[in-house]
């Protein structure tokens, strides 16, 4: 960390899916245990569920937002960014690091282009060939 401020700039993203079954998405959750406990869990295939996404800085969370679709995609997710997320955040501050994990739909290549062109040198996550053209 070359710079004191860069933690008070720092934007963290990250989404879960519930299910209204009750079932909890295995990607967002660990249960540790001493035992096993030798628990067989039934599976209801595609059970209406929700998919949320939160973001959290040192001063202040946006959101939460809940999809309106049963997957979200490059799509729908570089939609959210354009509409509701990237508003609030230039708003609040010209001047903060957007960090999002690995995800398929953060991957797609019109969000990283627009994180490219919105936040040049300020957005943290995968990056593809021609993202280190820039």
């Amino acid at each position: 960390m070359e710079y004191d401020t860069f933690l008070l700039r720092l934007i963290f993203t990250d989404e879960a899916t519930f299910h209204l079954s009750g079932k909890v998405g295995r990607d967002n959750v660990r249960i540790w245990g001493l035992q096993n406990p030798q628990e067989a869990l039934e599976h209801e295939r595609d059970s209406p569920k929700v998919n949320v996404f939160c973001v959290l800085s040192q001063t202040k969370v946006y959101g939460s937002f809940c999809f309106a679709v049963n997957t979200v995609t490059g799509v729908t997710y570089l939609a959210m960014l354009q509409n509701w997320l990237h508003p609030q955040m230039s708003e609040d501050s010209e001047d903060f690091i957007y960090q999002q994990d690995g995800a398929p739909p953060h991957w797609h290549r019109d969000v990283r282009r627009f994180l490219n062109e919105s936040l040049p040198q300020r957005w943290i996550g995968r990056v593809g060939k021609e993202d280190l053209a820039l």
